[in-house]
């Protein structure tokens, strides 16, 4: 059983960046791969990034690749995404989830976290 809670969220102006952070409680972190969807108002739920449980690999939306950035610390059971060059598209509630294999779809992880708002201004 892992518990997920996210953090980092806010208000910014387009083109700034923010970092997330999902911290994991519970026992057996490094044995998920970990993933960040996200979910606009009237949106269905939408893949961002994951990471395998290594680290060693990575997969992102189109939406995402060359902005924002995925990564893990398994010493300190947390993953970050690191976004930049936010956009007001990008606007939405941000979930962590973790599953045992490295997934592109919601279906593919068991564990997730409360979600945390992120809106980006014009």
């Amino acid at each position: 059983q892992v518990q997920l809670v996210e953090s980092g969220g806010g208000l910014v102006q387009a083109g700034g960046s923010l970092r997330l952070s999902c911290a994991a409680s519970g026992t057996g972190f490094s044995t998920y791969a970990t993933a960040w969807f996200r979910q606009a108002p009237g949106k269905d739920r939408e893949f961002v990034a994951t990471i395998s449980r290594s680290g060693g690999a990575t997969y992102y939306a189109d939406s995402a690749k060359g902005r924002f950035t995925i990564s893990r610390d398994n010493a300190k059971n947390t993953v970050y995404l690191q976004m930049n060059s936010l956009k007001p598209e990008d606007t939405a509630v941000y979930y962590c989830a973790a599953g045992v294999g490295i997934r592109r779809t919601s279906a593919g992880y068991d564990y997730w976290g409360q979600g945390t708002q992120v809106t980006v201004s014009s």
